[in-house]
């Protein structure tokens, strides 16, 4: 690693950026929190929080920015490099990647005078990854977490370092071409066996994306997750 952009910030994880859509209500009692894909931003899962907000009237989307550059394209940001695409090169990402979103959530959640109760994580891909790692490691259950197209990084390491199960809701493309199919089953397993509650959903003829069924059961398991949270 020569690349050392942000090593100015002394040891403090560098504050993400972000988009977000204010609740209808006014009143911020919830928030959905958006991680998007390798070389994509914040604006790209944003899109998700109209289908969602009017069953949510009371929550707050969030939508940050990866925190590095997209390191194989000129514009675009990442949570990591996906150059090398091995399990441990993968993981070592995640880790990287994991304190600087938990620090976003605990100031965002510590802004809105909420707890984690108040609070859900939703990923595609990349963002999946770190929804699950950074949501699993907590140490108090959040509402819930969705996970779009992603898989479950460190899943050796997840029985010993897990804090928190908050209820999971993974939907995958059976017909993905960048992250496989294969890795739903393979989350879906390691989960279960540390105890946390996993619904998958297995979307036909899908590729790497979401589709409106995706969509739709994601919509109820957060209004689902927030009636139950108080």
């Amino acid at each position: 690693m020569e690349d050392h952009p942000h090593s100015h910030s002394h040891g403090h994880p560098q504050h993400l950026q972000g988009v977000a859509l204010p609740p209808k209500s006014g009143k911020t009692k919830s928030l959905v929190v958006l991680l998007h894909g390798v070389g994509a931003d914040g604006n790209d899962l944003l899109g998700l929080a109209p289908y969602w907000a009017p069953a949510l009237p009371d929550t707050e989307f969030v939508s940050p920015h990866a925190p590095f550059p997209f390191d194989m394209a000129p514009s675009g940001r990442q949570w990591f490099s996906l150059q090398d695409r091995t399990p441990a090169s993968v993981l070592a990402g995640v880790q990287t990647a994991a304190p600087i979103l938990d620090h976003f959530l605990d100031e965002l959640l510590a802004a809105r005078g909420l707890d984690e109760s108040r609070l859900a994580l939703v990923g595609f891909s990349q963002g999946t990854m770190m929804s699950l790692y950074t949501g699993l490691r907590r140490a108090k259950p959040l509402a819930c977490i969705v996970g779009y197209s992603g898989a479950l990084a460190g899943a050796a390491l997840l029985a010993k370092e897990i804090r928190s199960r908050p209820p999971v809701l993974l939907v995958h493309g059976e017909d993905d071409p960048m992250v496989p199919f294969s890795a739903l089953d393979a989350a879906v397993k390691a989960l279960t066996a540390t105890g946390v509650k996993v619904e998958a959903l297995a979307r036909p003829d899908l590729g790497h994306s979401i589709d409106e069924e995706g969509l739709t059961r994601g919509g109820e398991f957060l209004t689902a997750a927030f009636a139950t949270g108080g």
